[in-house]
């Protein structure tokens, strides 16, 4: 089994186009998290979202590429552009073959779905675009990062609501680690801010209507996010060889099912990820410094994941830095993982912790370190990304410092 070194790092979120400006917000405490404008914000309850404001399409894509691109998709492709400019790979003949692709998406081409249904129910239009399964569907990402990159190795999409970025980043780990391929791409992307999904999820009354305030006792709700992220994966011994910059060690994964509710989770069920995650990556609880955690803000899920840590580190729960990131670049569904797995590796590789922002009154049953508004260095050899999704479909994954 090889070990997965971490050599390139891409994201669009809504606290910057790049991993720089996103980073930089993160380490500032800054909030992506504003008033929609995607949206008539009239036609809404909970008018606030996390955003990528300033986005123009037309400076990323020619004319002939950007009518086959959902907004999801485009986000994938600046991402994964960025990562692989950052590792200085160049993925041609051989090294294409050699690589693979694993994408994340919980929902795929909102926007698509949105402007297609429109066009058939409220302007009686009787044919739909004919791109619109081509831009919509979940897989479209995936491919389309293949084709814009010339990539032809194994490539496919995970689809598991909010772990769908995690379970992305675990199979692109087994892939390079049992040598399949020698470098990976992975990550996720979403963009979920449209009327019909905002109208849904208002549905659901799981949305705050102001800001995230993750393990707070007056937390009202997660906040939707949009984005993508992702990164490359790469046989450790052949990085080395090319003299490539490593981030940190993707060291383990571990993922597990509750089989109890499809919204309601188990502790049980997400420790038993946590655990694996450990044991995959051959670290002790005890050398887990930081806990990038799901945290999403809502009343049942901040208790469930504070006890799941508490099950699966033992006595190191109380020791460990834990923070909620989602109270910046918002919840972004199936691309959530690859957001936050740059933030973890980011943490690890500048042993630093980012804010859990917006933090008010602890809740007696969210009672560890939560990071409180205001970032910290810390000294880790390791860290943790926790994903929770819907369904009972958990997704750990474990970095480890260079």
């Amino acid at each position: 089994m090889n070990r997965v070194a971490i050599t390139g790092l891409g994201c669009i979120s809504a606290l910057g186009h790049n991993v720089a400006d996103t980073w930089e917000s993160l380490v500032a405490g800054r909030t992506g998290i504003a008033p929609i404008t995607l949206v008539p914000p009239e036609s809404l309850i909970v008018r606030v979202a996390a955003e990528v404001k300033g986005f123009d399409p037309a400076k990323h894509f020619d004319e002939k590429q950007n009518p086959m691109l959902d907004r999801f998709s485009q986000f994938a492709i600046v991402a994964a552009r960025e990562a692989v400019k950052d590792a200085g790979l160049d993925l041609k003949g051989e090294r294409a073959r050699q690589t693979g692709i694993v994408m994340g998406v919980g929902l795929g081409g909102m926007s698509t779905m949105d402007e297609g249904f429109h066009r058939l129910y409220a302007r009686n239009t009787p044919r739909s675009h004919p791109f619109t399964i081509p831009r919509l569907m979940p897989s479209a990402a995936t491919s389309q990062v293949s084709m814009d990159l010339g990539i032809t190795g194994p490539a496919f999409s995970t689809t598991s609501a909010c772990a769908s970025s995690n379970h992305a980043l675990g199979e692109a780990y087994w892939m390079v680690r049992s040598g399949r391929v020698q470098q990976a791409l992975a990550g996720g992307s979403e963009a979920c801010i449209t009327y019909g999904s905002m109208r849904c999820w208002e549905a659901l009354r799981v949305l705050s209507p102001d800001v995230c305030r993750p393990f707070s006792k007056e937390r009202r709700g997660m906040v939707l996010g949009e984005g993508g992220g992702v990164i490359v994966l790469e046989n450790w011994e052949h990085a080395k060889a090319r003299g490539a910059r490593i981030y940190a060690e993707l060291a383990g994964f571990g993922q597990s099912a509750d089989a109890g509710d499809i919204v309601q989770p188990s502790d049980v069920g997400a420790a038993a990820a946590l655990s694996e995650a450990l044991e995959t990556s051959r670290l002790a609880a005890q050398q887990i410094g930081y806990v990038n955690a799901h945290g999403t803000g809502t009343q049942i899920n901040d208790v469930v994941e504070t006890r799941a840590i508490k099950l699966a580190l033992g006595e190191q729960a109380g020791r460990v830095a834990i923070s909620s990131t989602k109270s910046m670049h918002g919840h972004g569904l199936g691309a959530a993982g690859a957001l936050e797995i740059i933030a973890t590796v980011k943490a690890v590789q500048e042993q630093f912790i980012p804010p859990t922002i917006a933090f008010g009154t602890p809740d007696p049953e969210c009672d560890l370190d939560y990071t409180p508004n205001q970032g910290r260095k810390l000294a880790m050899e390791a860290a943790l990304s926790n994903s929770f999704a819907f369904g009972g479909l958990n997704a750990v994954v474990a970095v480890k410092a260079a």
